[in-house]
């Protein structure tokens, strides 16, 4: 049978399958369910920076209505804090470790640096395998440059990594001035691994009650296209990770973004559809193609069609319809 073993942020998976952030991962009987499947590790349901300092304002607020309190209390708030919010999240990674015997992978959704780095030191004493940053502020201040923007992804990067020794990804959007450069940086940085690409809130606008609502929650199956593209771009020309997201439904989308480079897939999407159970039927899938095609290991076609092993290279970063609708027929 042929061996599905990846690794990813140096840590040895037995298959590329990681189940993303999301409501899929945020209990343990859940997180058992997704290993007893095939899942080869789960990235935690993020805890939002927003949640974590409004816990630390709000306690603050709190001490500050009492008399007596000395200086040096705040002092120990501001790099201490010990929030209901924080300790649940921390036992839930102590929990999920010790039921299950595949990597815990930690989800910390922020937008800056300030006040919550002290939690990553906290997540990798509570036994965390690796963690990730889902990271991303739409770049809407027509004062701030690109630079300031894409600054605090380094700034918060360097800031985690000054707390902790454990692998940090970054979960990235592709809106990005020059993506393949801030990634070659972020890699030059010390990320361990980049996680492509964020799936958003977007906003939708009903017609007839002429107001906004929320637009399609899950991803679609045609959505992996343009991960497909930077990953395939991207392997062999960073040292880093790469994992893939967004739009993976099938054995066939995994198996394409293997083939272009990634080293893993997140999935989240598929999964709130089909259940759990189809993360096995999704291992069986990518066997029997492996059998068929000859392949012993997954390093036998990682990356063989990635751009730089491609026989049309160009086709990566070709972005004009011309040449494919000349002809086109319905």
């Amino acid at each position: 049978m042929p061996n599905l073993s990846t690794s990813y942020l140096g840590l040895e998976l037995k298959n590329p399958i990681i189940v993303a952030s999301s409501g899929l991962t945020d209990s343990v009987e859940k997180i058992k369910e997704l290993e007893e499947n095939g899942a080869a590790a789960v990235v935690l349901k993020s805890i939002f920076e927003e949640e974590i300092v409004m816990e630390m304002d709000e306690q603050m607020l709190n001490m500050t209505s009492r008399p007596y309190i000395y200086p040096e209390t705040f002092d120990y708030m501001s790099n201490e804090p010990e929030e209901d919010l924080v300790r649940k999240y921390l036992r839930l990674i102590k929990e999920a470790k010790a039921a299950v015997s595949i990597p815990i992978i930690a989800s910390i959704n922020c937008v800056s640096s300030q006040k919550w780095t002290y939690l990553a030191r906290e997540i990798e004493k509570a036994g965390a395998d690796a963690l990730e940053i889902n990271f991303f502020v739409l770049p809407t201040d027509l004062n701030r440059s690109v630079d300031e923007n894409e600054n605090i992804y380094y700034e918060v990067l360097k800031a985690v990594k000054e707390q902790v020794a454990l692998p940090v990804s970054l979960k990235i959007s592709p809106y990005h001035s020059n993506l393949a450069h801030m990634v070659k940086k972020l890699d030059d940085s010390g990320a361990a691994g980049v996680v492509m690409f964020n799936r958003f809130y977007s906003p939708d606008i009903d017609i007839h009650n002429l107001s906004l609502n929320t637009g399609q929650v899950l991803s679609g199956a045609d959505d992996f296209k343009n991960t497909l593209r930077w990953v395939g771009i991207l392997r062999d020309r960073v040292k880093c990770s790469i994992a893939a997201t967004t739009g993976i439904h099938s054995s066939e989308s995994i198996i394409k973004q293997l083939l272009a480079g990634a080293d893993a897939v997140q999935l989240a999407s598929i999964i709130y559809k089909e259940g759990a159970g189809y993360i096995d039927t999704l291992t069986k899938e990518i066997y029997s193609w492996m059998e068929e095609q000859g392949f012993e290991n997954l390093r036998d076609f990682q990356g063989k069609l990635s751009q730089d092993k491609s026989n049309d290279p160009a086709a990566f970063e070709r972005v004009q319809f011309m040449k494919h609708f000349r002809n086109f027929v319905m």
